[in-house]
């Protein structure tokens, strides 16, 4: 991949642009910008992370897996965030697993040499941790959302999520994937892609999904949704994206009888 030295002084991600110049310009010595290839893995469980990622509109999900062989996704991360919270959280293990869901590019880093930065404290410090809040409140929105909620409003708010964080409307996804990442059955996956199908909101061709109506599906989808992105603006100072934006100035214009 040539090197574009304009990512260097604007960077895509949004969690190295949200620093003061100063810090971020201590960081560029080194960042490597580097593809992020459809199914890359970029850590393992239980096994030493040894370099952490900003991604740009790559899309990178950690998933959990069980015994016998099950998989489920419990987060992502694209151009909002960074891969590989382990590392400045004093460990460098953990018992997920990284892989790009999403293939584009995106920002690497030595992890002892981010660990030394975080330890200075500062500016980088406080932005990084603030990160891992908003991470974790996603983390216990979800566990919430994946039991109470049905599986075409979570559908739905993922699906707007992926969007948000790649920027598109258009990604592509197949099922089986997307039933991997929700932790349901293949069968659940396509009956409620279907539904939201057959309502206009959606197309799914190919193992490619388009959302259409943006603004039925954000109305199908969970508070999860809207729970999830306000609270990275708060601690962050950005929203995922301006389709996200829209959503929230919508919001505020409702009446309480709306809500």
């Amino acid at each position: 991949m040539s090197l574009d030295k304009n990512l260097f002084q604007q960077p895509p991600n949004k969690l190295l642009a949200a620093l003061p110049v100063s810090d971020y310009e201590r960081l560029v010595p080194h960042l490597k910008l580097i593809p992020l290839p459809l199914r890359k893995v970029l850590y393992e469980a239980g096994e030493p992370i040894t370099q952490v990622y900003f991604p740009d509109k790559a899309m990178v999900s950690i998933v959990t897996t069980t015994e016998d062989g099950s998989t489920a996704e419990v987060g992502i991360v694209s151009n909002e965030g960074m891969v590989g919270i382990p590392i400045i959280l004093g460990d460098n293990t953990t018992t997920t697993t990284a892989f790009v869901q999403i293939a584009g590019a995106g920002m690497q880093m030595d992890a002892d040499i981010l660990r030394a930065e975080f330890n200075r404290g500062g500016a980088i410090q406080n932005l990084l941790l603030r990160y891992v809040q908003a991470v974790y409140s996603e983390l216990t929105q979800a566990v919430a959302c994946n039991r109470l909620h049905i599986l075409e409003e979570r559908l739905a708010r993922w699906l707007l999520t992926v969007s948000d964080r790649v920027e598109s409307e258009d990604f592509p996804l197949t099922q089986e994937f997307i039933s991997q990442m929700l932790g349901v059955r293949r069968s659940g996956v396509t009956v409620a892609a279907s539904t939201l199908s057959r309502a206009g909101m959606i197309t799914y061709q190919r193992g490619h999904i388009t959302i259409v109506n943006r603004e039925d599906l954000e109305a199908t989808s969970c508070e999860c949704y809207g729970v999830i992105q306000k609270e990275f603006a708060r601690l962050l100072g950005f929203m995922p994206s301006n389709r996200a934006k829209k959503f929230f100035e919508g919001v505020g214009n409702r009446t309480d009888s709306q809500r």
